[in-house]
């Protein structure tokens, strides 16, 4: 059975769709962040990095959620595209996991995060962000999913940033400029299996204030002093 090491943020819940959509058996293994327990020895062990989600499955293990997805969808055969369509889905899940991913992320931590003023990365980051999700809508008005009519490990890996958009972007009606993904988004929030992937995070209680010490789990740099000696 594969451990499913996992939270309620947004890379997670790409693979617990997956896990849901293919029936896979799995037991979840919560690794609360804001507390803490991606630091863990054991954790570590698992992903060095300190980030979640990982699988480990037998005797592989399996870190970053992109690679995750790659990783399940070659064991099953299942949301995959045709062989000859390969190179397309590499090229996609690459340019989520290294461009629509950190960028948003960096948006929301320039935004809401960096202690003091940052016009210029909020500028950068906040830009970089819409290009890319725009990039990712302009794809979508090509087919009903990144795959044209198949449904894949793309659109999972779509999914679980999405729904954050109107965040990561600072503006409520933030979704509105991207409708394709609005439309892939209403067509997989309505499939079983992400009612039950969103409902798993709710199984589990994860610390949802961010105190000074979650600050320090998550930021560790803002705390850690600089080369003059004092702290970020």
């Amino acid at each position: 059975m594969i451990e499913y090491f996992f939270n309620a943020a947004p890379n997670p819940l790409k693979v617990s769709l997956f896990l849901e959509e293919s029936g896979l058996p799995y037991r979840a293994v919560p690794i609360d962040t804001k507390r803490g327990d991606q630091h863990s020895a054991e954790y570590l062990e698992i992903n060095p990095n300190a980030k979640v989600p990982a699988i480990r499955d037998g005797e592989t293990v399996v870190f970053d959620s992109n690679a995750i997805l790659l990783y399940l969808g070659e064991k099953t055969g299942q949301f995959m595209p045709e062989p000859a369509e390969r190179g397309a889905l590499l090229s996609w899940l690459m340019f989520i996991a290294s461009g629509v991913g950190p960028y948003s992320g960096q948006a929301v931590h320039f935004r809401n995060f960096a202690p003091g003023d940052h016009p210029y990365p909020r500028k950068r980051y906040d830009f970089e962000a819409r290009r890319h999700w725009g990039i990712i809508d302009a794809r979508l008005r090509q087919g009903r999913y990144m795959m044209g009519e198949r449904y894949t490990i793309l659109d999972m890996a779509v999914w679980g940033w999405a729904p954050r958009i109107p965040f990561m972007l600072g503006q409520k009606e933030a979704m509105e400029e991207f409708p394709d993904i609005k439309r892939l988004m209403a067509e997989i929030d309505a499939r079983p299996a992400a009612r039950r992937a969103l409902a798993l995070a709710g199984q589990h209680e994860f610390q949802a204030e961010f105190d000074e010490a979650a600050m320090r789990n998550l930021y560790p740099q803002i705390f850690a002093p600089d080369r003059d000696g004092h702290a970020g």
